[in-house]
């Protein structure tokens, strides 16, 4: 089991930055397929991206590509969402989330463990 701590988020204009993190409990972590996703108000959960357990493979949205980079350090259990160039319509509670399988999956039923989110609010 892993527990998942998310952090990072707050408020900014829109063309701004931010950098998520998400630290990860428990001696395992490595062995997670690790990804981010969002919900807006009176929106479903969305799939933002993905990354493998060694980092060498990722999965991205493609509303984020080319502005969100992902990346995850095993040795200090912990999964990173770099935001660049971002916009209003990004604006939402952010989770990380766990799972064991492999591949990439972008459906959130597919994933066991979740955070608790994070807000991230773009202002126009």
């Amino acid at each position: 089991q892993v527990q998942l701590v998310e952090s990072g988020g707050g408020l900014v204009q829109a063309g701004g930055s931010l950098r998520l993190s998400c630290a990860a409990s428990g001696r395992t972590f490595s062995s997670y397929t690790m990804a981010w996703f969002r919900q807006a108000p009176g929106k479903e959960r969305e799939f933002v991206v993905a990354i493998n357990r060694s980092g060498g493979l990722l999965r991205y949205a493609n509303s984020v590509k080319g502005r969100f980079t992902i990346s995850r350090d095993n040795a200090k259990n912990t999964v990173y969402l770099q935001m660049n160039s971002l916009k209003p319509e990004d604006t939402a509670v952010y989770f990380c989330a766990a799972t064991g399988l492999l591949l990439l999956p972008i459906s959130h039923g597919e994933y066991d463990y979740w955070g608790q989110g994070t807000q991230v609010t773009v202002s126009s």
